[in-house]
């Protein structure tokens, strides 16, 4: 939990002798100056009690502790024995202080320090910090997000009962100036804005032996229940008697057959809107393999081994939409999620096949583990055609190719409108969750003809720019709406925990898409 309180000067909190820490927030040295500086709002904690921080910061940490940002010393202070009449200058303090850079004090600077604070005060019931005290709303907010995002413990499945693993501080208490506006604001968007991103992590970090499509479309709409949107769930039966080929095709070669779900939240009929206003409709599709084994075009074992993180993006299509729900945003936004498993069996479909998709075109399929593009060709037809969207947005973890030229640290961004492009890269600034906007090169678009079908969903003899030609195959069924395509399969998935970002599923992309939402 996560709050504020008083005014910095609020020394009987600091006396609390249930407080377990108290943050010192320390700035690097500025030029003319000899060691580490407290930043505004430590003077309760230094000046008052006699505490040298600088000779504390080069004790335990040594001369490596620069207050940069997402550096962190905890100092345990010794105690008076029982009996002692000797009075210690720090005796009125918590029993530790957590020295926590704060770099420059920017936004990023401040997420990346509330992640380390977070990391640091595992164990602990309650942690007083005034690292926010000189922070505008836009700090608080990185502040909480980032302790709140590295928080996060990824589920255990065990047989046993073991002890659970050490979390974050319980209480994390933000001291604020008497004169600062409440901040109570930023703080409940940071916790909006980290529940979704936990969902994301807890829905992708589900074994696939769970996780099967219907798995996923009955908990979609049980979370949609729940907040009284409107949710459809389409079956085998249904997608086959309304022609969605290729979401059938590449879920044939499982026991579990897809689904396709769609999720509406509608201010107008929440009350944030009248009945009849004009509303901005903003479509995301999400890409929801719940299991990758490449089909017949079958995967190395080590590329099968995180695949159950492949439905990462319907994940954060169903946190955006319930996420605009709970902020109550004035925009229509609807999800719609295509769920398919993509096995091996004897009903798998085959290189060389020609799929017939919901628009009516014809793709030959060329790799069966291309299977992404072809489950979202499907569903972002569909919502182009039958939602009537204003924007659409597709996110998916959908190409090696992206990660190869990106990294792990940037989604690929492809957009055929430059508004929609600037709100997402504005966004990408906003939350820290790195884009980097990619060409959809025309050169490259003959690579997708064939000779026996409207398209080819991969080239034969490829141009290179994998994640290029698989967005120019995407378009071709967006038609003339706004759009953009978001390529995670980089950032969606983190073998360590770094900063915000923990190992395993990441959640990335529904931060992102929560603060574009009002910029599209």
């Amino acid at each position: 939990m996560v709050g504020a309180r008083g005014a910095l000067s609020d020394a009987a909190l600091l006396d609390d002798a249930q407080v377990d820490a108290v943050v010192v927030a320390v700035a690097p040295p500025r030029e003319a100056e000899d060691g580490v500086q407290p930043r505004a709002g430590t003077v309760d904690a230094t000046v008052r009690y006699g505490v040298d921080l600088a000779e504390l910061a080069e004790r335990a940490g040594g001369r490596s502790f620069r207050g940069a940002s997402g550096e962190v010393v905890r100092v345990d202070l010794p105690r008076a024995h029982a009996g002692s009449e000797t009075r210690l200058p720090w005796a009125g303090l918590p029993p530790r202080i957590l020295l926590l850079g704060v770099g420059a004090g920017t936004a990023s600077d401040l997420r990346r320090a509330g992640a380390a604070l977070a990391r640091a005060s595992r164990g602990l019931e309650r942690v007083v910090s005034a690292a926010t005290a000189d922070a505008g709303p836009d700090g608080v907010r990185a502040f909480v997000e980032g302790y709140l995002l590295a928080a996060y413990a990824q589920p255990r499945q065990s047989g046993s009962s073991p002890s659970a693993a050490e979390s974050a501080a319980e209480q994390l208490v933000l001291l604020t100036p008497e004169d600062r506006p409440d901040a109570a604001t930023p703080i409940e968007a940071a916790q909006r804005a980290a529940s979704a991103t936990w969902l994301v992590r807890d829905l992708a970090n589900v074994p696939s032996d769970v996780k099967d499509p219907a798995w996923f479309a009955d908990r979609a709409a049980e979370l949609a229940d729940a907040l009284g949107l409107d949710s459809t769930v389409r079956g085998p039966a249904e997608l086959g008697a309304e022609g969605f080929g290729a979401i059938l095709a590449v879920g044939a070669g499982s026991a579990r057959p897809p689904r396709l779900v769609t999720v509406t939240y509608d201010p107008a009929d929440h009350g944030v809107l009248p009945a009849g206003a004009d509303v901005r409709h903003v479509v995301v599709v999400g890409k929801g393999i719940t299991y990758d084994t490449g089909g017949l075009s079958i995967k190395p074992r080590e590329a099968m081994v995180p695949m159950k993180t492949d439905m990462a993006g319907a994940a954060v299509a169903l946190a955006v939409v319930l996420g605009a729900a709970r902020a109550r945003s004035d925009r229509r936004v609807t999800a719609v999620l295509p769920l398919a498993e993509n096995h091996v069996g004897a009903a798998s479909y085959r290189p060389g096949d020609v799929l017939r998709t919901w628009s009516g075109r014809t793709v030959e399929v060329a790799n069966t583990d291309a299977e992404g593009r072809l489950v979202l060709a499907d569903a972002i037809a569909y919502a182009v055609a039958e939602l009537a969207p204003d924007v659409l947005v597709d996110v998916a973890t959908l190409t090696g190719a992206a990660s190869l030229g990106l990294g792990r640290g940037h989604g690929a961004l492809f957009a055929t409108d430059d508004a929609v492009a600037d709100a997402l890269e504005g966004a990408a600034l906003s939350t820290g969750e790195r884009v980097w906007r990619m060409p959809l090169v025309e050169d490259y678009a003959g690579a997708l003809r064939s000779d026996v079908a409207d398209l080819r969903h991969v080239p034969v003899e490829s141009p290179g720019g994998g994640s290029i030609t698989a967005a120019l195959f995407l378009r071709e069924f967006v038609g003339d709406v706004p759009w953009a395509h978001l390529d995670v399969a980089g950032p969606a998935r983190a073998t360590a925990d770094r900063h915000e970002v923990v190992a395993g599923a990441t959640g990335y992309g529904a931060r992102l898409l929560l603060e574009a939402l009002d910029r599209l």
